[in-house]
């Protein structure tokens, strides 16, 4: 049973349960104990399961080690403490692991000094990076505090030396588990804890997170299950103890008319004045290119302030030496500002940061509290941040973002479930640690979260594929990896080489790199590999600064021919984080009440008035913000929750558009704008171009498009089998079979020491596809491919709630004629051009938009709204 605590101990009551030396420690150290050290502290001590959610720099790392530091101290102490692992720490990052062996060497010296002796409680990191010899030395002495990842736990669960070094494991900690939760990595992570459990028996679960909704959920996912029924699980939730200093600013006062130049230069000039009125500051730009840029564009214009000693970038391209030295150099105070893209959103500890401020929108409440917590890292400390926004689409989402952060309204976390490419690792896994009868093995697997609902067929489809039951496949050097003996209902593992093919295979995270672009025989360039996902033949997109036509892709290359005219695929599409569908709604809510103070003429005054009382900004950006709807009111229909607005617009050359105002977040959309491209093409035989945003789609054509048509036939009872159609010979379809197959082990990325580049695997995965979809549409792991493309790529789930909707009629659906996009649907359908145009030009056909639909407008103003 899931339940929220609601005790906080007194340092008296805590300091009864621990050791005498800690105790007297944690007196020298500290004042008084944090509010989540209150509230969890005893429990641990008394071996029950517990999530703690809190801020960064709420002492969430000491809270989890304090009384296991304390039970071994005393083990020490009495001359009891044996050569096995007690405690078990994992994150999700490498850095995290060597950051909290550092941070324990303060607690486990200081308690030393004042015994006067050494207590002998070691603790070791134990990852890929580990040597060989650090790996025998644990063997003959193991730490009692083991710190490692994921992945490296499967392994150890297969290494027969060190699982005996297993036996005495009472504690595991999984910190930043929100980050583990919502991936691959996470539903592998489920199944190694039930593993273990199945090897050793009950042990305390610990789960460190950050912000994150719904609480409950990650607690399930935390503990998992016993025959069907939730284990108990305590939370503590201090989320909200930090105050919030957080606002969004604009680098000019009007955003519109402002020329892109004189923004941009503004921007910078923005940036500078805040990074110097402050000792450190930490920026987030969303992409790798973009913390490039930044990093660049700032020493270039301000040579006197910034150089190499004290502005660095830190992203996960660049090598592990650099990433390091960042860190280190941050956490000593000698940068006055780091530039990341994501990498710095986790818990490593990177010092005292006085600011954080995050160019355009993180896309979620729960991303944005994350980051901006890195600031003010200490108890009661404010967080200080600022969210910097370009364009009115950004200024009207990050508004509404910050209420619902300042609000406390957090987006729901997504657990993927049922996942059957990390079943089939984890069967061979459990097959290479012994015999297994295969009731009591379905029964273990249950007891995770994510396979609470694992179906009987799917589990034996999965074990029927690695017994190699599926015959035609070894024509394709697919073969049995398990034994199975239905007569004594048992499986067990086949084959000498087992282990080494388990542990050099082992993960979720597929092996990727830049997908080289190739034009009459010569690279041009690279994109990345969820880009060129996207890409269907005749696609045209931007690389360096010329348009090419999308003719195929062979493994990690594609083909490409030189184009002209605006292109069909927005070159940044894959380089942009997904607006989560919760805060999507909560935009939607925000038009409709716009949408009612116009229809219902309340004066400007009226409405400005309730901007201010709704949302958190400055009287720039509110009227912004009443220009902006007010324009889309006056020129179309403002879209809402209960409106969604297509609009049909020709644009150049007599190309039609159909434009989807279904601000659902870019996940929905592209499942939306995908179903209805297939029927569209199925209908007419028409190529249909799409490009997508959060805020809506477009379907487009030189012919006849008919899109509101081909909408309007999807139902809730066929969405996802036209969805799943839509899918087949598409390369979204072939790089998601291509990791499912590397997961499940189809395919080897490893080989007796060979590796295979990822170029390989694609080939190799494309070849698998053709012959498995032949073989049989319903094999297990492209069904996975298909379930991960539906469900985790796109989100089938909450399209299928929009199609409901409008099916039922809770939402209606407007249509509308333009001969210019309309205010909402400019950045939308005018990407394609912007992409070809230089940033002058830019500019000019911004304003020109701009000023056409103004005049377009201005004979239906009046004074009442103008």
């Amino acid at each position: 049973m899931i339940t929220k605590q609601t005790k906080s101990y007194s340092k008296k009551q805590i300091y009864k349960t621990l050791n005498p030396l800690v105790r007297k420690w944690f007196d020298e150290s500290f004042d008084d104990f944090t509010p989540a050290q209150k509230q969890s502290l005893v429990d641990i001590h008394k071996k029950n399961n517990i999530l703690v959610s809190s801020p960064t720099g709420s002492g969430k790392t000491l809270t989890a080690f304090l009384s296991i530091i304390s039970e071994l101290t005393t083990l020490a102490e009495n001359n009891e403490l044996e050569d096995k692992v007690y405690c078990i720490y994992i994150s999700p990052l490498k850095a995290l692991d060597n950051d909290i062996e550092k941070n324990l060497d303060e607690p486990l010296k200081g308690i030393e000094k004042i015994a006067g002796k050494e207590l002998g409680i070691r603790k070791a990191v134990r990852t890929g990076d580990t040597s060989q010899y650090e790996r025998q030395k644990m063997l003959k002495k193991p730490p009692h505090i083991l710190i490692t990842t994921p992945e490296t736990l499967s392994i150890l669960l297969v290494a027969p030396k060190f699982r005996e070094k297993l036996s005495a494991v009472k504690y595991v900690i999984i910190d930043e588990i929100h980050s583990l939760a919502e991936n691959k990595r996470g539903v592998h992570l489920s199944l190694s804890l039930e593993r273990l459990q199945h090897l050793i028996g009950h042990y305390t679960r610990i789960g460190l997170s950050a912000t994150v909704s719904p609480l409950e959920e990650i607690a399930k996912f935390l503990v998992g299950y016993e025959y069907g029924v939730g284990r108990d699980c305590k939370i503590v939730d201090i989320n909200y103890l930090k105050e919030l200093d957080m606002e969004v600013i604009c680098p000019v006062s009007d955003i519109v008319i402002a020329d892109s130049e004189d923004t941009r230069l503004a921007m910078y000039d923005m940036l500078d004045d805040l990074i110097w009125e402050n000792k450190t500051t930490l920026i987030f730009t969303n992409t790798r290119s973009g913390t490039e840029r930044y990093v660049h564009n700032l020493k270039q214009m301000f040579p006197n302030h910034y150089n190499d000693e004290n502005i660095m970038a830190h992203h996960s391209s660049l090598s592990k030496e650099v990433r390091l030295e960042t860190e280190e150099k941050l956490k000593k105070g000698e940068l006055k500002c780091v530039i990341c893209s994501t990498s710095l959103e986790l818990g490593i500890d990177i010092g005292y940061i006085d600011l954080v401020i995050l160019i355009n929108s993180p896309k979620s409440v729960a991303r944005a509290l994350q980051r901006i917590g890195r600031s003010g890292h200490k108890l009661h400390e404010k967080s200080r941040g600022k969210i910097i926004v370009t364009d009115r689409d950004d200024l009207v989402e990050c508004s509404v973002l910050l209420k619902n952060a300042k609000e406390g309204k957090i987006d729901k976390i997504k657990i993927p479930t049922n996942c059957l490419d990390v079943l089939a690792q984890h069967i061979y896994g459990m097959s290479i640690e012994n015999k297994w009868d295969i009731d009591y093995a379905y029964d273990v697997i249950r007891k995770s979260y994510c396979y609470k609902d694992l179906s009987r067929d799917e589990y034996e489809d999965v074990l029927s594929y690695l017994a190699g039951e599926y015959v035609e496949l070894e024509d394709r050097y697919v073969y049995a990896k398990i034994w199975i003996d239905y007569d004594e209902n048992t499986f067990g593992k086949r084959g000498k080489l087992a282990r080494m093919l388990y542990s050099t295979n082992i993960g979720t995270i597929p092996d990727s790199s830049g997908v080289a672009v190739k034009c009459n025989g010569e690279v041009i360039g690279t994109v990345e590999e969820d880009f060129m996902e996207r890409l269907k033949k005749g696609d045209t997109f931007v690389l360096g600064g010329n348009t090419y036509r999308f003719n195929y892709g062979k493994g990690m290359t594609i083909n490409v021919t030189p184009s002209v005219g605006p292109p069909t695929i927005p070159s940044w599409f894959s380089q942009q984080l997904p607006l989560s569908f919760d805060l999507a709604l909560d935009i939607q809510r925000f038009r409709d009440f716009m949408n009612s103070k116009f229809q219902y003429k309340r004066s400007k005054e009226e409405i400005m008035e309730f901007i201010y009382d709704y949302l958190y900004v400055d009287d720039f950006a509110a009227n912004s913000i009443y220009e902006y709807f007010l324009e889309q009111y006056k020129f179309a229909q403002i879209p809402s929750n209960r409106k969604m607005v297509i609009e049909y617009y020709t644009g150049f050359g007599g190309k039609k558009f159909v434009v989807f105002h279904s601000l659902f977040g870019r996940k929905v959309n592209d499942a939306l704008s995908r179903a209805t491209a297939y029927l569209v093409a199925k209908r007419y035989n028409a190529n249909v171009t799409i490009s997508i945003s959060d805020n809506g789609f477009y379907l487009s054509s030189d012919g006849k498009i008919g899109g509101l048509e081909s909408f309007k036939e999807l139902t809730p009872e066929n969405f996802r089998n036209i969805l799943t159609q839509a899918l087949n010979k598409t390369e979204t379809l072939a790089s998601r079979f291509r990791h499912c197959a590397g997961r499940s082990l189809m395919t080897l990325r490893n080989y007796k020491g060979e590796k295979k580049s990822a170029g390989r695997q694609q080939v190799r995965g494309k070849i698998l596809l053709k012959y498995v979809q032949e073989m049989d549409n319903n094999f297990p792991i492209l069904n996975e491919a298909r379930r991960e493309a539906l469900e985790d790529y796109m989100d089938v789930e909450n399209a299928l709630r929009v199609i409901t909707w409008i099916n039922s009629g809770e939402m209606e659906i407007k249509v509308i004629n333009t001969v210019i996009p309309s205010p909402f649907a400019f950045n939308l359908v005018s990407q394609g051009y912007l992409d070809v145009l230089n940033q002058n030009d830019k500019a000019e056909f911004t304003k020109r938009m701009h000023l056409a639909v103004l005049e377009k407008i201005k004979t239906k103003l009046d004074e009442e709204f103008y």
